[in-house]
């Protein structure tokens, strides 16, 4: 999978992506990252990007050509168009369900905008989505993009150790993760649950699931109303509340 991402910062990104599973999954050619710098693509000879706004105001905004022409750096000549999100506190809100669909596209161009924004003329011309992290306004769009660079990487084939493994992590399902436990057995006179040392994988796997539907009730009830709960899911859920477990 490819992603080339429009920045002004490009440093920025080699810093942070560079190592640990990503920067793995970039060596062995699972995924590819370029890092395109806007300024590059500007026509005066201080590297300018950006100009008042027409509407008046405070701060700086974008100007469409620079963006423009390291868009086409990445897509002129190509068959196809690559899937062009913008980083934008205006988007939608990011989300595992996203990262899911966005692995699916074998290259995607991530924009950050800086500054108040980016002329609405080149974003309507070659952008295809606005993702947020979050209902907040950020600096630039570049922390953002790393966010979603990491959590869509780890969904490619081989990019993980175990390819399954993403599948029990919180919000894959609609779920909180169940809580995890290592060596030794006793900390701090606290044991790890017995059911983990049973050897019964059937007993486990149950255990778990409950465990993720009470971290759910407890941490992020919200999140159950688009889970996918079986009959015996929702059961289960009615009777911890009537224990009073969400308090």
């Amino acid at each position: 999978m490819r992603f080339d991402v429009l920045t002004l910062f490009p440093d920025m990104f080699r810093a942070v992506l560079g190592d640990s599973i990503i920067g793995r999954a970039e060596k062995a050619g699972l995924i590819e990252l370029n890092f395109i710098d806007i300024r590059n693509f500007t026509k005066n000879k201080h590297r300018k990007v950006d100009d008042t706004p027409y509407s008046g105001g405070g701060g700086m905004l974008m100007q469409a050509q620079p963006v423009f022409d390291a868009y086409m750096s990445v897509a002129g000549g190509l068959s196809y168009k690559p899937y062009t999100i913008f980083m934008s506190p205006q988007g939608s809100v990011f989300s595992q369900d996203k990262a899911i669909e966005l692995s699916r596209y074998n290259h995607i161009i991530l924009l950050c905008g800086h500054y108040e924004g980016i002329d609405q003329r080149v974003l309507d011309e070659i952008v295809d989505a606005e993702i947020s992290l979050g209902d907040f306004v950020m600096t630039g769009g570049e922390i953002p993009a790393m966010a979603v660079i990491d959590t869509v990487s780890r969904l490619i084939p081989g990019v993980l150790a175990n390819d399954g493994s993403f599948q029990n992590e919180s919000h894959f399902q609609g779920l909180l993760e169940h809580p995890q436990y290592t060596k030794p057995q006793v900390w701090h006179d606290k044991a790890v649950p017995e059911v983990l040392l049973s050897g019964n994988h059937r007993m486990i796997d149950k255990w778990k699931h409950e465990q993720s539907l009470l971290t759910t009730l407890k941490k992020r009830p919200d999140m159950l109303e688009k889970a996918w709960l079986t009959v015996e899911d929702t059961d289960f859920i009615a009777r911890q509340k009537e224990n009073g477990y969400e308090n």
